[in-house]
Parts: structure tokens; sequence; C-alpha cells
């Protein structure tokens, strides 16, 4: 069963908070095969047929796995999480990227692990539409990080363009 814990989302439209209605699932040992949980990669690929049997599952993404490994999954998977172990690990960025751009990945994509407010804004410039922030960290106040910034200078998933050619379009 889904705890009461929440997540910020962006997910058609402004960010607001959610309640997260996933669990995120460690091992093969801690499944016992109902739907709503999101399972490590290695997990799916070894027991895709279960899994997918679940009726509703997501993957998540450590910093080493290739988001390529994914798209084979992008039919029935509802939800691709990548995981930041420690909020000085920018891999997950690259991952996201990778899913939007050049996989094509337009379901949820989420940044879990050690992810904090200062980061938000750049997570969902890469293409991450939900946060599951750090237990220590308020959802509220993190909301506000995605105030700050009115424009960006740098093409990215969000705005493929940069600035200077937006500017010479009008």
């Amino acid at each position: 069963m889904p705890d009461d814990s929440h997540l910020l989302c962006c997910r058609n439209g402004a960010p607001r908070i959610v309640p997260d209605e996933w669990r995120i699932v460690q091992s093969a040992a801690q499944w016992d095969g109902s739907q709503g949980a999101v399972l490590p990669l290695e997990l799916v690929v070894a027991q895709t047929e279960r899994v997918r049997a679940s009726g509703r599952a997501g993957i998540w993404l450590g910093p080493t796995d290739d988001p390529a490994c994914t798209v084979e999954f992008f039919g029935w998977v509802a939800l691709i999480a990548v995981h930041f172990p420690k909020f000085t690990d920018g891999r997950g960025y690259s991952s996201a990227a990778l899913l939007r751009s050049r996989h094509g990945w337009r379901g949820e994509l989420r940044a879990l692990g050690d992810i904090l407010p200062d980061q938000l804004f750049a997570l969902r410039r890469v293409g991450f539409d939900s946060f599951a922030l750090r237990a220590d960290q308020d959802p509220p106040r993190a909301l506000g990080a995605f105030a700050p910034f009115s424009g960006t200078y740098q093409g990215s998933v969000d705005q493929p363009l940069p600035h200077f050619r937006r500017a010479a379009t009008c």
C-alpha cells in the first residue's frame, strides 16, 4: 500500500504537491508482485513477464544503469524514476535528458533519492516532471524553487532553442 508521503509534480501544469501513489522497491525479495511498485531495472529485465502481469509498474534507474535499456518497456511501464544516491552525483541529469530527447519517453519521469530544492529547477529543465524530495525537506517550501527564474539562456529538454534563437524568431 502507498504510504502518506507526498512529492512535487509538474505534469500538466504548474508545480504542485500531490500524494505519492508509488512504492519504491529495492530488490526482488521486497516485492510481492502487487501493482504500484517502482522496481530496479535489473529486476524488470530479469522478471519482465511477472512485472508486466502486475498491471501497473514503474522502473527506477541507478546511476550506472543505461537509460536505453528501458526503451523495450515503454509500451506498458507507467513511470521511470532516476535515483540520485548523493546530491552531488549528476549522472541522473544525463539519464533524464537521454530518456526524453534520444529515447522519446513521454510518461512520468521522477527524480528520487538525495534531491534538494536547489536542484529542482535544473532537474525540470532536463525532463523530470516529478520529484520525491528527501524526508528532511519541506515540500511546500520547495515549491518556491521553481519561481526565481523568469527565463533561461541555454537550450535544454524543456526549451530546445537557446535564448538568442527564440529572440531572433520574434
